[in-house]
């Protein structure tokens, strides 16, 4: 069902009495009809997190003017905080290398609304989806990664991301390590999906390391890119009970839907701001 136009006010500070009062106040002084609300208090870290739609044409004023009427608000609770507008589609680009079941997965939805965003590009180190890509009418990056060339090659993804006005950056099982002045570039706008229920079985091959261990659950975690290799904030999981009957070949196979899945959920968590970051954890109204 199409939804009428809203913004979304994405929000954390310190713990205290009387934040919704106050930003309930701000939006119902100026007629805003909210409709949805969300709210966490961390009672370990005494702080407060919060997301609020609200219907864009019950307000008087436009998104600038939502900001610089809500900046002093925002200043007295000492707010981290961002507006959006659900008008505007967010533009992700995909990086892909060989495997092609998530980037498909994610051009599915996109081509069926299912993820209402724009998709400006893709990059690969490898050519071989090029065709697909463009067969949908979108750009195709084959940006090679080798040894010699790893900072020429980040440098050139960089650049394309920029220069495509990139919103997020998606890793569908792209198989190469994120430099640390890309993940700074970028905080909390880069997302992985990782082939294993984080923190588990980082790096390379999870899934036979699962099996060695005689894991009886595997998963997949959706989580946020950091200098550290899959140690970012976790968006989402998911997972399938396994038996000594499994060969890593049918957890491969098992994961790939596990992997399509958790990407998708936690990606569109992101696009729709329900993901509030905290340290190394996030808070995620679903």
């Amino acid at each position: 069902m199409h939804r009428d136009r809203f913004f979304t006010l994405s929000a954390s500070c310190p713990d205290r009495v009387g934040i919704i009062a106050r930003v309930a106040s701000f939006i119902a002084e100026h007629q805003g009809w909210i409709l949805e609300s969300s709210y966490h208090a961390d009672a370990v870290d005494g702080r407060y997190f919060m997301r609020i739609e609200v219907k864009a044409d019950s307000l008087p004023f436009h998104l600038a003017e939502f900001r610089d009427r809500f900046h002093p608000i925002a200043e007295e609770l000492r707010m981290d905080w961002r507006i959006s507008d659900s008008a505007v589609k967010k533009r992700v680009v995909i990086l892909v290398s060989k495997q092609e079941h998530c980037l498909y997965d994610l051009m599915a939805r996109w081509q069926s609304k299912e993820l209402d965003i724009e998709i400006p590009c893709v990059i690969s180190n490898h050519d071989n989806f090029r065709g697909f890509v463009e067969w949908h009418g979108i750009a195709f990056h084959h940006v090679p990664v080798t040894a010699d060339n790893k900072q020429f090659a980040y440098a050139e993804v960089q650049r394309l991301f920029e220069e495509v006005k990139g919103d997020t950056m998606v890793l569908a099982r792209y198989m190469q390590i994120i430099p640390a002045e890309i993940c700074s570039a970028n905080p909390g706008r880069i997302i992985n999906i990782h082939h294993s229920f984080l923190p588990s079985f980082v790096g390379a091959k999870p899934y036979h390391q699962a099996y060695q261990r005689g894991v009886k659950l595997i998963g997949a975690t959706c989580h946020y890119v950091t200098a550290d290799l899959d140690q970012g904030p976790i968006i989402e999981q998911d997972v399938i009970r396994i038996d000594h009957s499994d060969s890593i070949e049918d957890m491969v196979r098992y994961g790939k839907d596990i992997e399509k899945a958790v990407l998708a959920r936690g990606l569109r968590y992101h696009l729709e701001d329900r993901v509030l970051t905290h340290g190394n954890k996030t808070i995620v109204f679903r």
